[in-house]
């Protein structure tokens, strides 16, 4: 069966964001964006609730193909990750799209945490439905859904979109 796609217009993010801002009832000190889907939240987040100390994250769950339930065992590898020093001891929040099976944004904060962080989870999307995490949900997030969201930033764009000669005249 074919998982439901919704493709979101720049309008309707404006609005999911707006419905999370009232939910922090703390200010944080940083903020951890999960790249690459939790840069452009993440970013409007930081500019609403006045985050100057953004950092990054990449993560990887590298599995074997023959096995496809290796894939769901993996441990992370954390390609790019902000030095403890930079999370310690402050109000960290971790951002990222969306809440699929979790085991991105859960390593990530995770991780944060053991640096001694203050950590929170914060998406745009959460799918209880496919979450790997029977007892755990973000701290924070806008809409469930059982859909695979296509973000305004996830469109297609490259150079071969682009028109690159002059159109023929007729």
């Amino acid at each position: 069966m074919a998982m439901r796609r919704e493709l979101l217009t720049w309008q309707e993010v404006d609005s999911l964001i707006d419905h999370l801002i009232p939910q922090f009832r703390t200010e944080f000190e940083a903020m951890v964006m999960i790249s690459r889907g939790g840069v452009v939240p993440g970013g409007i987040l930081a500019e609403a609730l006045g985050v100057q100390d953004l950092l990054i994250a990449a993560v990887d769950f590298p599995y074997e193909a023959e096995r496809e339930r290796a894939k769901l065992m993996a441990w992370p590898k954390f390609i790019q990750f902000p030095e403890d020093e930079q999370v310690v001891g402050r109000r960290v929040l971790v951002v990222d799209d969306v809440w699929g099976s979790g085991r991105t944004i859960t390593a990530v904060k995770s991780r944060v945490a053991s640096a001694g962080a203050n950590a929170f989870s914060c998406v745009v999307h959460f799918n209880p439905y496919r979450s790997l995490f029977s007892q755990a949900q973000p701290d924070y997030y806008s809409a469930i859904t059982d859909a695979h969201i296509v973000y305004p930033w996830e469109v297609r764009r490259g150079t071969d979109r682009v028109l690159l000669d002059e159109p023929q005249r007729p």
